[in-house]
């Protein structure tokens, strides 16, 4: 089993301004209505509420909502253990469905599993707010100076 990792606190004021600051910096979240639930160094949950738009013809979230809000939450992970001077992209990433989701909200919970200088590995759940799995991810980024 799986020990529960412990991922240290961002600087109160840094933590305030990213959940707060989310939804404008990122033009893409609020077109998904995607929000920052919660942020640490490494480790950050990002949520996407269940809306119509964002179905596929048979009624339940089209698969590159439930993507977004993975990518996403790996690189909010990501942003607390990188430098000012630094920034990231995603260089890889992959993602297994396991159930649909067609109600509710979905959490995309992401720890970063390794950081060198240059690339760093990611880790995602997606769950419903009752806990549900719908998808796990697995993400590689690249960092580089602004």
């Amino acid at each position: 089993m799986k020990e529960k990792q412990v991922f240290e606190a961002l600087p109160p004021n840094f933590r305030a301004a990213l959940i707060k600051k989310s939804p404008s910096a990122h033009p893409f979240w609020t077109l998904l209505g995607m929000t920052l639930v919660d942020v640490k160094k490494g480790w950050a949950v990002v949520k996407l509420p269940f809306n119509d738009q964002l179905t596929q013809a048979d009624g339940i979230a089209h698969g590159g909502a439930i993507f977004s809000a993975a990518d996403a939450a790996v690189g909010v992970a990501l942003l607390g253990l990188i430098d000012r001077s630094e920034t990231m992209v995603t260089l890889e990433m992959k993602i297994n469905y396991l159930k649909p989701f067609a109600q509710g909200a979905l959490l995309a919970e992401a720890a970063i599993v390794q950081k060198g200088t240059r690339t760093a590995l990611g880790e995602v759940c997606v769950t419903t707010e009752t806990g549900d799995l719908i998808a796990k991810g697995l993400a590689t980024y690249m960092i580089m100076t602004r």
